[in-house]
């Protein structure tokens, strides 16, 4: 039985989204997102569970909706991006046994839906939606700690055919975004850097103790896209990583983005 589990586990997966334009583009980004989305879809996932850093709340929340909506919670784009259409199914099955894990730590809601925190990578990724997708909230109130303890909760799912999928960005600083930088500052790459390191040497404790690292306050200004990363380092004790789209922009943006038993 252990065998079986272990040829059917699902991947826990990290994605940096970026600024919503990436839907739009044709790039590097673009090209790594699909390549990853391939191979999770060969895996035949029954439905994804979407921590997104867009759906930032006062608890822990978890959808229910059978047809959730999608939400395009970005302002002054183009109109072409407003036109992509994405829209997955829910996934009661999944919804369910989240409550079953985390019991009265989470609550039902349906009033937000799929955010592009979530549809814009997954646009690359799954272009056809035919993966469920049910979205859970990251916890405001709680600290880093909470973020990858319930990634551990969680980590029974994967054996049963759902895929643990957070989104956010590594470094995340809108007010210092330089949309004429195609890099990264210092700051930034001295920052992804060391998570990186710390990833691919499994110290879980510098990553969930993200503040002492360097530029902590530049690159995590607030937890919200930082958060995400702990539930899927949660997900996947001492598994390793695998680094896909290493790449910074708009300067103080990284796209780094991590896969855990991807080739299983």
């Amino acid at each position: 039985m252990g065998e079986k589990n272990e040829a059917t586990r699902q991947p826990a997966l990290f994605v940096g989204h970026g600024d919503p334009m990436m839907a739009l583009r044709e790039d590097e980004v673009a090209r790594g997102l699909r390549s990853v989305g391939e191979r999770l879809l060969a895996g035949e996932p029954k439905a994804i569970l979407a921590v997104s850093a867009h759906w930032y709340t006062r608890g822990t929340l978890v959808q229910s909706d059978p047809t959730p909506r999608q939400v395009n919670d970005m302002y002054g784009f183009p109109k072409e991006l407003y036109a992509i259409r994405y829209r997955p199914a829910g996934n009661a099955e999944l919804t369910r046994r989240v409550l079953d894990l985390l019991g009265d730590d989470v609550q039902v809601d349906d009033t937000w839906g799929i955010d592009h925190g979530v549809w814009t990578p997954l646009h690359h990724m799954l272009p056809q939606a035919n993966v469920p997708v049910v979205e859970l909230s990251v916890n405001g109130l709680a600290d880093a700690r909470y973020a990858y303890d319930l990634g551990a909760r969680l980590a029974p799912l994967r054996d049963e055919g759902f895929v643990v999928l957070g989104s956010g960005n590594v470094v995340h600083n809108l007010r210092e975004a330089d949309w004429d930088n195609p890099d990264g500052t210092p700051q930034n790459v001295a920052f992804d850097e060391a998570v990186l390191a710390a990833v691919r040497s499994r110290d879980d404790e510098a990553v969930i103790n993200y503040q002492a690292l360097p530029h902590a306050d530049y690159a995590v200004p607030t937890p919200d896209h930082y958060l995400p990363l702990l539930t899927v380092l949660g997900a996947a004790k001492g598994e390793e990583a695998e680094v896909f789209n290493k790449v910074r922009n708009l300067g103080s943006i990284s796209m780094t983005s991590y896969a855990f038993g991807l080739d299983r």
